[in-house]
């Protein structure tokens, strides 16, 4: 699947030649010669990779870059400039650029830096997506250990934390006591197994709107608890 990139460049030549090279490389090619024409195309379209000219007319590359780190966080931004002082350079990145290149360039080079930074976003995205369980109304952050309902956060403990992971990830599975005791409190817990219990009632005064009447955790009569699967 082809990789959609934007060209932003007010000199026709320029923007031809690029066109042409990333086009070579199985891109597609947006472009824009204006900053405002550009943010126009990247709404709609919506690349995973910008080339962005410092000096245009009318919104300079530094105005078009704030407002793209703004509305688009994870977008690539590769900025280009006649220029090569430091704090042009600087300037790039502190408003949000990934990486820059000063004309005249290889176009193979720039081609080659755009593929690696578009690697590393995708490679962020993955990490975040592993990062993250959804089910429903519930966000649970595993590296932060932080849940949400709604979108507001709920404080567990580690251990409900684990509990309500482990019910999350097999929807629809019944877990005996012991088996909760061995997955969350371990093979060696040595102490009252209505702790189980215990935890759970306090999970589900968390999670639940009524716990009385739980709509998430339920009980298996006779063997344990499972998350409703919907």
């Amino acid at each position: 699947m082809q990789e959609k990139i934007i060209i932003i460049e007010d000199e026709d030549s320029i923007r031809g030649f690029l066109r042409i090279n990333f086009q070579r490389n199985d891109f597609h090619v947006l472009e824009a010669a204006t900053g405002e024409e550009g943010l126009r195309i990247i709404r709609i379209e919506k690349p995973a990779l910008v080339i962005l000219d410092l000096m245009l007319p009318g919104m300079d590359g530094y105005q078009v870059c704030k407002i793209l780190r703004q509305e688009f966080s994870d977008i690539g931004i590769i900025m280009l400039t006649a220029r090569g002082q430091d704090m042009d350079k600087i300037m790039g990145l502190e408003f949000g650029a990934d990486d820059y290149m000063v004309k005249p360039f290889n176009p193979m080079e720039l081609i080659l830096r755009a593929k690696a930074l578009l690697r590393r976003i995708k490679k962020d995205e993955d990490e975040e997506n592993q990062d993250i369980i959804k089910n429903g109304i519930f966000i649970i952050e595993v590296y932060s250990q932080r849940v949400y309902k709604n979108g507001i956060e709920l404080f567990l403990t580690p251990k409900e934390f684990l509990l309500l992971k482990l019910f999350v990830e097999n929807p629809g599975k019944a877990f005996s006591r012991d088996e909760l005791l061995d997955l969350v409190w371990g093979y060696n817990f040595v102490g009252d197994g209505k702790i189980v219990d215990v935890n759970i009632r306090r999970l589900r005064a968390k999670i639940e709107d009524t716990s009385s009447s739980p709509e998430y955790i339920e009980t298996v009569w006779g063997i344990g608890y499972r998350w409703r699967k919907d």
